[in-house]
């Protein structure tokens, strides 16, 4: 079986526009950086760029980001990469002749962005731009003596658990890159 051994994906032009229904702190967030983090969860891309995987091994591999639409297949034979086209296989991907390696290159992503991503862009941005700085709070307390006094304490991993805790992962469910 034909295994990735590298990924080197191309950071694209542009990505699609936010949700129009941010809070202003929310909006005012790297929309960018967001998109690059939901498409880190994520095997689906929904703006073009260009990928280029390096494989090994015979046998049956399919793109493991989609939609990928294959340029060009070469085998390192002989000092050099010579193109060679695999055959299709009957699992949907194609099947790579002998060890390899292989080099595949695609233009990977494009299509409309579904509404659940857009609403897990949406959770993500609020959750981080969450203004009381409440998001993620692993301590509160409450003194009501004298002066009303009221602190929190975040948990130091918030920023991390970001897309589970927010609620984008469960929209994403769907999407989720496994490997």
């Amino acid at each position: 079986m034909a295994v990735t051994l590298k990924e080197v994906e191309a950071i694209p032009a542009n990505y699609p526009a936010s949700p129009a229904s941010l809070s202003a702190a929310a909006a005012a967030l790297n929309a960018d950086a967001i998109w690059q983090r939901l498409e880190a969860y994520c095997r689906r891309r929904w703006t073009a760029r260009e990928v280029v995987w390096t494989v090994e091994g015979g046998g049956e591999w399919e793109a493991p980001l989609s939609p990928a639409t294959l340029n060009t297949v070469e085998i390192w034979d002989s000092g050099a990469w010579a193109e060679c086209t695999p055959a299709a296989s009957p699992w949907g991907g194609y099947d790579l002749p002998g060890n390899g390696p292989y080099r595949i290159t695609a233009d990977v992503g494009g299509g409309d962005v579904p509404a659940a991503v857009m609403e897990a862009f949406r959770r993500l941005a609020e959750y981080m731009a969450d203004e009381p700085d409440r998001a993620g709070v692993a301590n509160h307390s409450l003194n009501m003596g004298g002066a009303i006094a009221e602190s929190y304490a975040r948990n130091p991993d918030w920023i991390g658990k970001a897309l589970q805790h927010s609620g984008a992962a469960d929209l994403l469910r769907p999407y989720r890159r496994l490997k």
